[in-house]
């Protein structure tokens, strides 16, 4: 890692593959600037001098329809590129036959019927025919031709018949019957053989020429620019902890990038891209036509109606003649640069590249280590020899980051060797961040075994301008690797949580109770009250381990209930995640274990009318709150008195009401017995004892009548002045989170 470290790009080389021979663009112009992105595509410049009126350009087949889609010719002396050709693959005529075979689709049918016209000898069981292919179609109904233990009722199958023309004679023959076809046009044997080809990857890296046609035949001095596909560029990061676990941290990064071009690139500028730009495919090499609606007839059917012509007299109009077109000509200036340009030429090197600039003094950068001093002499000291101040001298990262549309871009302050088929390893970020060592436990623990253990991981702040892509980080500590760790995309001024071990000292437990329905008033809007329903969740997270002497921390990655969930009381420290939260649990010094409780609760809305039984109450609670202003309280205080006055009237009536039907169970019980001893002589006290029990409840039972009947005339008078001071009635409860 050290001597990765130590200039600003170090090459790996290798061999190219064999297909990758020629170069995916081939010109005089020399290379001068490559951007790679991490979508698989390659932006590319090319400058210098051409003589006459075209620049010619060979493409790799696999690459020309990126370059037509993207080439760019500019003409520093103000010259015109007038047009762009190339030839046609003469196999580009017979893709007819196999245009509609995928992998794993079509079949031999499909491939005569792209043929239609071809001559050819079909050899059957029968004999030869031969002919022209006029059209295949498929039919149905056949028996199998191998039906087992003779059984001809197992079903059909599709067949399809050719139709060939020989001479004047139409002839048919079943697909099925056909052993095998002859072409006798060999030149479109050849061409499907080498359809067949491209379809297999062969031939795919063979060159196509393309021609810029420009205006005039003197010299040129042209910038070529083009995007085609490239191998993304993939980071690589480096985060080494101060000695205390917390403070300042050492951030480094680079950038692997590999050549798969096809020719080497000398003293290019260089720049990385981060982010998700478009790109897509599209052929634009393959001629397509379209089909057309023939209005022949409706042409040949056109008749003009004769009409009557008709003189009109009016004004003479002055018609003004023509504007002047201004003359094509252009600055004094861009001949000044060409000449400039090409006084530069004539000192290029032999590779045809121009000489790497040389910078006097690097500008200095928030964040960026200064040029590395002499290295230091080695010391029979016992410190670790590996540490913070040692690594970030070992870098040199000389990049410099700055936006476009909305991706970060690394413009690299040296040019770069590349030789085709390697790989460079490129420092872009040497500098410090604020970090912390910490704990965080994920639901389900760290891994099978560890299920109820935390990770140890690295939380860090990106303060660079830069947009760290995902990568993986090695994280140093105390002198030596300590573990590694996987980041997604880390935006500049985010912060990330890196996991690169696993804590199994410490133990980390929950335990959750769902709560029953509770109930808040939101509205009051004349008879009708707006209610919130509220669904409760605690979960109490237990973090147990081993005794400190200063506390610690353990970082609960604590799962949402559910989208329309939210937290009651925000735990101090506590982050959002898209789908969780980030709850700090915190061990005291001196302690084995802490507790936080995490309580989430979901309203949902839900009327009730006033005269609801769980209206009074919650009218009721609405008052006592304390948070009415003196208005709506004066507003609303006669309502609430008159709607739980008629509680007590409904409470009261109903109980009169189980009275009455009480002392008519009773009444009726009595008449039974009455009437059981009627005709006995000797029961004529008993008699006399009912009848009297009798008249007891008959004048019971009128003064409960009597009671009803004033109580239900008092509801009448209160539900009628309850509903009239409704009317109007429009109270909003303060918002609160409490239920």
């Amino acid at each position: 890692m050290l001597a990765l470290g130590l200039g600003l790009a170090t090459t790996t080389s290798g061999c190219a593959s064999s297909r990758a021979a020629l170069a995916t663009a081939q010109t005089d112009l020399g290379l001068t600037r490559v951007v790679l992105y991490r979508n698989g595509i390659g932006y590319f410049e090319r400058s210098g001098a051409v003589d006459g009126d075209a620049l010619r350009i060979k493409v790799r087949r696999d690459q020309v329809d990126d370059l037509l889609k993207s080439l760019t010719v500019i003409d520093r002396g103000s010259g015109k590129a007038l047009s762009v050709s190339m030839p046609l693959d003469p196999e580009t005529w017979a893709n007819a036959a196999l245009a509609r075979l995928g992998p794993g689709e079509g079949d031999l049918a499909k491939v005569l019927d792209g043929l239609r016209g071809t001559e050819v000898v079909l050899r059957t069981k029968r004999g030869r025919v031969p002919g022209r292919i006029v059209m295949v179609e498929t039919v149905a109904g056949r028996p199998p031709a191998n039906p087992s233990d003779g059984d001809a009722s197992r079903g059909t199958e599709d067949d399809a018949r050719v139709t060939v023309l020989d001479g004047d004679t139409l002839r048919t023959v079943l697909l099925s019957d056909i052993e095998d076809i002859t072409l006798v046009d060999g030149d479109l044997a050849m061409q499907l053989h080498r359809r067949l080809d491209a379809s297999a990857g062969e031939g795919m890296f063979q060159q196509i020429e393309v021609e810029v046609r420009l205006a005039g035949a003197r010299r040129h001095a042209l910038v070529l620019s083009y995007v085609v596909a490239a191998p993304m560029w993939k980071p690589t990061y480096r985060v080494v902890l101060p000695e205390r676990g917390r403070g300042q941290a050492l951030l480094q990064a680079w950038a692997v990038v590999d050549n798969t071009s096809g020719e080497d690139w000398r003293d290019v500028t260089m720049s990385l891209t981060s982010g998700e730009p478009i790109a897509f495919e599209y052929d634009l090499h393959t001629p397509r036509t379209v089909d057309r609606a023939d209005l022949t007839e409706t042409a040949v059917r056109r008749q003009a109606r004769v009409a009557l012509g008709e003189t009109s007299f009016a004004e003479e109009e002055t018609i003004a003649p023509p504007p002047v077109m201004a003359d094509g000509g252009y600055d004094a200036a861009p001949e000044a640069e060409f000449a400039e340009e090409m006084r530069a030429e004539k000192s290029m090197g032999a590779g045809g590249s121009a000489a790497p600039r040389r910078m006097a003094a690097k500008p200095s950068m928030p964040g960026m280590a200064p040029s590395p001093p002499p290295a230091p002499q080695p010391s029979a000291s016992s410190e670790p020899a590996v540490d913070l101040d040692a690594l970030r001298r070992s870098t040199q990262a000389n990049a410099r980051a700055q936006t476009v549309s909305g991706m970060t871009r690394y413009d690299l302050q040296e040019r770069v060797t590349l030789p085709n088929g390697s790989a460079t390893m490129v420092a872009i970020i040497n500098t410090e961040v604020e970090a912390e060592e910490t704990f965080l436990f994920r639901p389900g623990g760290a891994g099978v075994g560890y299920d109820a253990n935390p990770y140890r991981v690295v939380r860090f702040k990106n303060t660079t301008p830069f947009v760290l892509e995902p990568g993986p980080i090695s994280i140093y500590a105390g002198g030596s690797f300590v573990g590694e760790g996987l980041s997604e995309t880390v935006g500049t001024r985010t912060s990330a949580t890196i996991p690169f071990a696993v804590e199994p000292a410490i133990l980390v437990t929950s335990s959750s109770r769902h709560s029953g329905r509770d109930l808040r008033l939101v509205r009051v809007v004349r008879g009708v009250l707006e209610v919130e329903t509220y669904n409760r969740v605690e979960t109490t997270w237990t973090v147990r381990g081993r005794s400190e002497d200063e506390p610690y921390t353990v970082l609960v990655r604590h799962p949402k209930a559910g989208s329309d969930y939210a937290l009651v009381e925000r735990p101090s420290g506590t982050e959002d995640l898209l789908d969780a939260y980030l709850v700090p649990v915190t061990v005291p010094a001196k302690s084995l274990e802490a507790s936080l409780q995490v309580i989430e609760q979901t309203p949902g809305r839900t009327t009730l009318s006033i005269w609801d039984g769980q209206a009074p109450f919650l009218l009721e609670k609405l008052l006592l709150g304390g948070e009415l202003t003196a208005e709506l309280r004066t507003q609303l205080q006669p309502i609430v008195d008159l709607r739980m006055e008629i509680g007590r009237i409904d409470t009261e009536a109903e109980g009169l009401r189980a009275q009455q039907v009480e002392l008519d169970r009773r009444a009726e019980e009595t008449r039974r017995n009455l009437e059981a001893i009627k005709k006995d002589p000797a029961a004529s006290a008993l008699r006399s004892k009912l009848n009297q029990r009798l008249a007891e409840f008959t004048q019971q039972g009128d003064a409960l009548g009597r009671r009803l009947v004033e109580l239900q005339s008092r509801r009448l008078e209160k539900k009628i002045e309850l509903e009239d001071r409704l009317q109007t009635l429009d109270v909003r409860a303060p918002a609160t989170t409490d239920p």
